[in-house]
């Protein structure tokens, strides 16, 4: 396989947010000690939430299921350390701010893995169908934030063909360097997890996109994939948001993914980041279940910033305290500064979806300005939408003018905010939007 000389990009939009990674992108993934206590969510992923599986005062054994998927969209939940189930009860989800359920298992140190799990197995000897259910039982969801089941993914409908499976190694977020980490640590396991989603969708094309500010990852696939027809790495330009899904297919295809609730099978393609597609690998391999996941841990605002590798469940207070935090530090964000979600506390579990800890010092939130008509959120939204005029009906609460306006298509991206000069909070607005629309249309189901 020879590495792509050009630069690819998608057609429309985007924005160039300073980077803020080489603080840690140079820093290799460090495994951290099992804290003393987990929560484990019961809400961690796109679908039904799991239903606890356990009780107070049962022995659970690591890697066991203790929050069982309802329904196939959903995902199982599994106890990132062996010891004793303290409580069954609500927890802070901090990418909502909800109290849900939550099994809390007091760690008993014997680092005990449930029978037959963490085995290897021979995964040549699988067939799609097999591979496919190993992932549904780890629990696997999407790494990059997303947290859609990745069974489902790798599962497309019989009467669809898929000729694309990529790995998405952009990370274009702002701050967040674990996909870089692993990309240049477990090269050969992330090819071999590409492999391994190939047969599982049937896609006789593999695609590694990464984007060049990340060379050194460039070109670590590029020797690795040297014998590789199937398989091609392919240079992106760095531009925001090069990662999303369509922007990513764009790209590398040409094709576009279709609006109106349009998804990248409609084209021919399954998308997974690289730490989902490691993910999914182990599963397979190794019937290990997602009990632990990558984590930059950086900002001004942290003393000692770093990749490390955490137990889901383990508080993000005790993260940051361990890192320590420096004085004047006034906003913690999960995730990059893009899409992450600004935290009231620091004392929540670490979900599947977070990738990234992000501590700012003299923070300071502008006050939002009337819309001036400018038109730059239309210049850079990737998607051709209008935000601003999305935002203003979201403020005025005239919900059909929103929906017309495409505001179930929005992404979330921010390129719009970041651009804005009125800073009006667009994405919060649109976010308000969805979820009012949500919660009508739950109102009127259960209303008959």
């Amino acid at each position: 396989m020879a590495t792509d000389v050009e630069t690819l990009t998608f057609r429309q939009g985007g924005v160039h947010p300073a980077e803020h990674k080489e603080r840690t992108s140079g820093l290799p993934l460090e495994v951290s000690e099992p804290p003393a206590e987990v929560a484990v969510l019961m809400v961690q992923h796109i679908g039904a939430p799991a239903s606890p599986a356990v009780k107070k005062g049962d022995r659970v054994s690591k890697g066991q299921l203790v929050g069982e998927a309802q329904g196939y969209i959903s995902a199982g939940v599994h106890a990132p350390v062996s010891g004793t189930v303290k409580a069954v009860e609500p927890r802070i989800y901090n990418v909502t701010g909800a109290r849900v359920p939550a099994v809390v298992i007091e760690n008993d140190g014997e680092e005990r893995w449930q029978e037959g799990l963490n085995q290897p197995r021979d995964a040549e000897r699988m067939d799609a169908s097999h591979m496919v259910e190993a992932v549904q039982e780890c629990g696997v969801v999407g790494l990059g934030g997303a947290t859609f089941p990745a069974h489902v993914k790798l599962n497309p409908p019989a009467d669809t063909t898929i000729t694309d499976a990529f790995v998405n190694g952009t990370e274009c977020e702002p701050y967040v360097t674990v996909d870089h980490r692993l990309m240049l640590e477990r090269t050969e396991d992330v090819i071999d997890g590409l492999r391994l989603i190939m047969r599982m969708v049937g896609a006789p094309n593999g695609w590694v996109g990464i984007e060049m500010n990340k060379p050194d990852a460039v070109e670590a696939f590029g020797r690795a994939l040297a014998d590789e027809p199937a398989i091609r790495v392919v240079p992106l330009e760095v531009r925001y948001p090069q990662g999303a899904e369509q922007q990513l297919i764009t790209a590398v295809t040409g094709r576009e993914v279709p609006s109106q609730g349009g998804l990248p099978l409609d084209v021919g393609c399954v998308v997974h980041n690289v730490a989902t597609t490691l993910a999914v690998r182990e599963a397979v391999r190794l019937r290990r279940p997602l009990i632990e996941r990558p984590l930059t841990v950086t900002g001004d605002g942290m003393e000692r910033a770093g990749n490390f590798v955490e137990r889901i469940g383990a508080n993000l207070g005790d993260i940051i305290r361990r890192q320590g935090v420096r004085e004047g530090t006034n906003q913690i964000i999960l995730g990059g500064p893009m899409m992450g979600i600004a935290q009231g506390t620091s004392e929540v579990p670490l979900v599947k979806g977070n990738n990234c800890i992000v501590l700012r010092r003299g923070a300071v939130v502008p006050p939002q300005r009337h819309c001036i008509r400018c038109g730059r959120c239309v210049d850079h939204c990737p998607l051709g939408l209008m935000p601003g005029e999305i935002s203003i009906a979201c403020e005025e609460r005239d919900w059909d003018a929103a929906v017309e306006l495409g505001m179930l298509e929005c992404k979330e991206c921010g390129c719009c905010a970041y651009v804005c000069p009125a800073k009006r909070r667009i994405v919060h607005l649109i976010k308000f939007g969805k979820s009012e629309l949500r919660r009508r249309r739950a109102q009127r189901k259960e209303g008959g």
